[in-house]
Parts: C-alpha cells; structure tokens; sequence
C-alpha cells in the first residue's frame, strides 16, 4: 500500500526535484478562483449519471465477490489457511468498501450527478449502510469546505496551539507514544468525531452529529438530521437481525472489521490531507477561501488511490471545486499544476512513511519569529 511514485499521473522532474517539506506560499496568490476556474476544460464541470452508476456498481459488484467466497468456501478451508483467508479478506473488503464510501462523499458535494434527489438518495443509502449519517456528515463538511485551514471556523482537524498543548503530550512525543496515538486515532477517532465531536471546532455547548438540534446545524437542516438517524437506525437494526440468526462472530468478521478499516481510512486520508509542515493555517487576519483551500496537500496511495476514486491524489482540485466529479478530477488536476506553481502541494512520500513522519512533524502551530503579527500559523514540534 502507498507505493511512493505509484500516482495516477507521474510528477514532472519540477516535482521530482521538489522538497516535500518545502513550505507552499502563504501570501495572497496572484490567481483568482475564476482564473482556476478557467484553466479546467469546461467538460470537466459536468456529470454523467450513467458513469457515476458504473463506478458504484463496479464496487457493489466487487463487495458482493468478496462476500461470496468468505461466506461460500472459507468455512471449508483447513484451520492455518484460514488465518491468512480472512485478513485478506478484511483487507479487500475494507478497501473496496472505502471506495463505495468515497462516493457516497461525492453525493454530499452534488458530484455524481446533476440531480440532487438522485446524490442524496444515493448518498443515504450507501453512507447508512456503512454507519455514517449521511446528511449530518454532509452538513459539518460543506462546513469544513467553506473555511479550510481557519484557526478560528474551520471544523475538524484544527491545530492546537503550543499553549493549548494537555500535559501528556510531552509523553507522547516519542515511537511507542506515537504507536499508541496512530493506533487509537485510526480505531476511535471517526466514531468520537461523529458521536463527541472530537477533533472538532469547540461549540459553546455539547455537540453531536446525531442530535438535531446540534449547532453543528441550521434550522432548515434539521430534518435531515433526523432522517440520517433513521438510516443508521435501520443498519444496525438489520446488523442485529443477522447477529440472531448468523451470530454475532459472523457479522464481525462479515461487516465489522471490513468497517473498521473503512473508519481507519476515513480518518486517514483526511487526516493527511490537512496535515503538512509545508501547509500554513490562517487566522481572520489573513484567511480567505482561496488560499484556505490551498493549504491541503495531495498523497499517494499507491493502487489505492484507484480503489479510493482518486479522493486521495487529487484533494487540492476537490477543495477548490469540490462538485467535479472523481472521474475528472485528474485531469482538472494537472490543468490547474502550472497556474498554482508553488501554491500547489503534492507529496509522493510513501503514505506509512508519510504517516509517522507528519505525526513527529506536526504537533501544534505557531507564528514564525518576527513575522510582525501576520496571522499565518505553522506545524512545529519542539515541546
């Protein structure tokens, strides 16, 4: 996994001979989001219903394999070849299923296709069917996407400053400390993030992606809220069916590791995505959408990013643009390259070796020396 070079286009020899740890520019660039905008061929604007089904129901089509031979023939394999079966399986499973996962975000963006009835509903389906609300997840990221990278609005993954640092941390900053940080996060994270809002912007109050009345929500979206429940409702009333008639070990090994990972890569892609010492946060002093937008990086997953629809290799597009669709990210991509220059971030570190370098590297934020009160933050990690 996350072969270092493996993107789905290769770099140029500028990239090559570019240093991953360079920071981007943090001034106001000298592009508009309408000059972005043009540089894209126009057809990558649009969506096509019939291609977006085909990507969905080649992973629907792969899930259901998968399934087969678990639950067909591994019960009549030899006990060792057993220990070897069903982690591929997990593994299989789990990295199609990140891919279902990633279009169901694409419906959140109204990037599958030009019907907004047809994103949520599919949307719904297959987010509920992996235990994520669908609409309130939606709501919190449009949320996240509006105000990238701001110390102060952003809604998940802000940096903490050195002063905000818990007393443990100090323990932490070493291999074993960060096994055990890296290993809770990929686990719990995504579920605490849904249930506590950890990790999340600090409300005045408790805050839940679950309560309607959150103020993680308006007063129009509230509906909705209570529709995505019912469609998780709904999952684990039919994953509590099957654990009566199937048995608990068989759902687990069925659906709840595959969703496991499903979780752990939820948090990592997006985790490594806003998480660079070259990328700079923003106070109000000096944020704007653009430059917010930018302060993301792109990763390479190796074969993965395919699996993953090119969310992972293409995420700088997706925050500028976040309606194209995956299909044409790519390509919408390598059109912007040459007008961002140095605004544009890729990173083609291996991603496990990505993983533990950014987890040393970026522990809290804090202005450079004299930068004479500019409002731009950086990743530091001296305690």
């Amino acid at each position: 996994m996350g072969a270092g070079g493996n993107m789905s286009t290769p770099t140029t020899k500028n990239e090559q001979k570019k240093n991953h740890l360079q920071r981007v520019p943090s001034s106001k660039p000298p592009f508009t989001l309408g000059d972005v905008k043009k540089a894209i061929p126009p057809h990558c604007f649009q969506r096509s219903l019939i291609r977006s089904f085909s990507y969905l129901i080649q992973d629907l089509i792969l899930v259901s394999i998968f399934y087969y031979i678990a639950n067909t023939y591994f019960h009549l394999l030899p006990s060792p070849l057993t220990y070897l079966a069903w982690p591929a399986y997990w593994i299989a499973q789990g990295c199609v299923s990140t891919g279902i996962w990633v279009i169901g975000h694409e419906c959140g963006h109204h990037g599958f296709s030009d019907y907004q009835w047809v994103d949520d509903t599919v949307g719904l389906i297959f987010h509920s069917a992996l235990l994520t609300p669908y609409f309130a997840w939606k709501h919190s990221h449009r949320r996240h996407h509006a105000n990238t990278g701001s110390l102060e609005n952003d809604e998940v993954y802000i940096p903490r400053f050195k002063s905000k640092l818990r007393w443990y941390y100090k323990y932490l900053n070493n291999p074993l400390g960060r096994v055990f940080v890296l290993a809770f996060t990929l686990t719990f994270a995504w579920p605490l993030y849904l249930m506590f809002n950890i990790s999340g912007k600090k409300y005045e109050r408790f805050t839940c992606h679950y309560d309607p009345n959150s103020p993680l929500y308006s007063n129009r979206e509230r509906m909705q809220i209570y529709i995505s429940d019912a469609g998780v409702i709904a999952t684990t009333y039919v994953l509590y069916r099957l654990a009566m008639t199937q048995g608990l070990t068989w759902v687990l090994c069925i659906y709840g590791v595959p969703l496991l990972i499903v979780n752990g890569f939820i948090v990592l892609i997006t985790l490594m995505h806003h998480t660079h010492a070259s990328l700079p946060h923003y106070d109000s002093s000096e944020w704007d959408y653009l430059r917010g937008a930018l302060a993301t990086v792109d990763r390479d997953y190796g074969i993965l990013n395919k699996v993953f629809h090119n969310v992972t290799d293409t995420h700088v597009l997706h925050h500028i643009f976040s309606y194209i669709s995956h299909y044409h990210a790519m390509e919408a991509t390598n059109a912007i390259k040459p007008l961002l220059g140095d605004y544009y971030q890729v990173d083609d570190t291996p991603i496990i070796k990505a993983m533990w370098r950014d987890t040393k590297e970026c522990i809290y934020v804090e202005k450079d020396e004299g930068s004479q009160g500019r409002g731009v933050y950086w990743y530091k990690n001296k305690l």
